[in-house]
């Protein structure tokens, strides 16, 4: 792998600050045009770039003598070995997302036990292991070929430190049940929602642009056969039930006319089956609508409609309200949850929990707005009861990658991260 390394000098790191917002270090005379044409000339001319390094050995005492040295050619070197992590990333189907950050909060110690909510490909579990050998792990994943994976990484170690689990987020509780796990136990909880990364790279199971296969989307493979399939979802639908599905799980501006097109085109054509059919179909839609992600890429426009039909198939949004209320059930007084969103519809539902906001109120509302009513007084123990809380967040804001992260694993490049305590229900807070 290799590192760009990009010049720079003490002197004007002092003093540039909008360019510390773009790339950290680079030197106040190289605009900001310039220094992303030639970052990203870099990063096409070398796919496997895995770090930046920052050169600071050149101490400027003047602007002159900064000029001179900011004219200098950028130097990029290949093969060369990527600066040592904390962690060392295992040899997995995909990166983990913010792996450092992740074991940073979760801070896995011998005899704990830790709950991995979406064990996926075993990223997360894994390295947990790897930090902490005498950690007791619970896998759970609703996907039957993760289950197979965590299947594979239990004959690692003995029966009774990685326990594989097969479930929604809503089976949560009978799950631990049934293996003795008891309410106040949990040490420690990991949510990474989404799609994994397996289930991208497969086409067979309808989550992919990029890949034609059948359109499928469930979450749950063929472990469930009375659940509908993303096809069964744009051929029955009627057309203002698509554009309440689109409008309110992929906030899709044009979400009406793409409703149109979907039922226009299954009465000329016939059933809509493959994902291919689906994003060509979107595609008439827009005409000369080029959009690009975080990282300035090109984004397919079906991007959005695609999610939405994930997420309306998969019952994501309802899914993670479950997990979130069995999991603080589950948590000893203490313990950590931490999770990893992808867009802001998860997002918003992990906030209000963390934060004690009800998901029925509307956004920003104070403790007045709630209870305005001048004709009722209201108790002490309504009072008590509106003013307790269940988390302690780390933190107001959420967690964002790092530019470096993104670059290399794109896939983080959206990914949002909130971390809490639970509380003491019996404490006044």
């Amino acid at each position: 792998m290799a590192t760009l390394r990009i010049p720079c000098c003490n002197f004007h790191k002092k003093l540039s600050n909008t360019l510390i917002t773009l790339l950290p270090g680079i030197c106040g005379n190289i605009t900001q045009r310039r220094a992303f044409n030639i970052f990203r000339t870099e990063i096409d001319r070398a796919s496997n770039i895995r770090d930046l390094a920052f050169l600071s050995y050149n101490n400027c005492t003047s602007v002159q003598d900064c000029k001179v040295f900011a004219s200098s050619p950028v130097r990029s070197v290949h093969d060369e070995k990527p600066k040592s992590t904390n962690y060392t990333k295992r040899n997995l189907p995909h990166t983990p997302v913010m792996l450092d950050q992740v074991l940073k909060l979760l801070n896995p110690l011998p005899g704990q036990t830790f709950l991995d909510m979406t064990f996926g490909a075993g990223g997360h579990s894994s390295e947990v292991l790897a930090v902490s050998p005498n950690t007791r792990v619970l896998a759970l994943d609703r996907d039957p070929t993760a289950y197979h994976y965590a299947l594979e990484l239990q004959e690692k170690y003995s029966n009774d430190q990685l326990i594989p689990l097969l479930g929604r987020f809503s089976e949560l509780e009978w799950l631990l049940t049934r293996k003795g796990i008891k309410a106040g136990s949990l040490d420690s909880v990991l949510f990474d929602v989404g799609v994994s990364s397996m289930q991208f790279d497969r086409p067979d199971r309808g989550f992919a642009l990029s890949k034609d296969g059948p359109l499928d989307m469930r979450m749950d493979g063929n472990r469930l056969p009375d659940q509908p399939s993303a096809s069964d979802v744009i051929n029955m639908m009627s057309e203002p039930e698509l554009y309440h599905i689109i409008k309110k799980y992929g906030e899709e501006r044009l979400a009406r006319k793409i409703a149109n097109i979907i039922v226009e085109s299954r009465y000329a054509f016939g059933k809509i089956t493959t994902t291919k059919q689906l994003a060509n179909i979107i595609s008439s839609v827009f005409t000369g609508d080029h959009r690009k992600d975080k990282l300035m890429r090109h984004s397919h426009v079906a991007t959005k409609t695609f999610q939405a039909l994930r997420i309306f198939v998969n019952n994501e949004l309802n899914e993670l309200n479950n997990g979130i209320e069995i999991v603080h059930k589950f948590l000893k007084p203490g313990g950590v949850c931490v999770v990893l969103t992808f867009h802001s519809l998860e997002d918003r539902i992990v906030k209000r929990h963390f934060h004690g906001i009800s998901l029925d109120d509307k956004p920003n509302m104070s403790i007045k707005d709630h209870f305005r009513n001048s004709h009722y007084i209201h108790s002490k123990e309504e009072v008590e009861k509106v003013m307790q809380k269940r988390w302690q967040p780390l933190s107001k804001k959420l967690m964002a990658p790092r530019y470096i992260d993104c670059l290399e694993n794109p896939r983080a490049r959206s990914a949002k991260l909130r971390a809490a305590f639970k509380l003491d229900d019996k404490k006044e807070t």
